[in-house]
């Protein structure tokens, strides 16, 4: 089982960047997919992004599309997301998760999908 340990979140002025990473131990990182959800305060986890085992499929939320980026890089079983432009609505706990299925060459946007968990890294950001 992967487990994952997410960093890189902080306090960015709103239109700033951040980019958080996703580190996962045990040697089938690089045979399933993973993923971002986020969690506001008094809000249900939502889905973020998610890219592939092999990275041939990504798929976004409609509200970070063309300002996010996810990516991986199996030989050092990390995962990443580049954010700019941030918003004020982009406040929230950001997890890392992987899938449950190995090998699956699409892309889960449901939590029950995925296992893992890490613990969680904030993303403050002010207007």
């Amino acid at each position: 089982q992967v487990q994952l340990v997410e960093s890189g979140g902080g306090l960015v002025q709103a239109g700033g960047s951040l980019r958080l990473s996703c580190a996962a131990s045990g040697r089938t990182f690089s045979s399933v997919g993973v993923a971002w959800f986020r969690q506001a305060p008094g809000k249900e986890r939502e889905f973020v992004a998610a890219i592939s085992w092999s990275g041939g499929r990504i798929g976004y939320a409609d509200s970070v599309k063309g300002r996010f980026a996810i990516s991986r890089d199996n030989a050092k079983n990390t995962m990443y997301l580049q954010m700019n432009s941030l918003k004020p609505e982009d406040t929230a706990v950001y997890y890392c998760a992987a899938t449950r299925r190995i090998y699956y060459n699409g892309i889960y946007y449901s939590h029950e999908q995925y296992s893992g968990w890490g613990q969680g890294t904030q993303v403050t950001v002010s207007s």
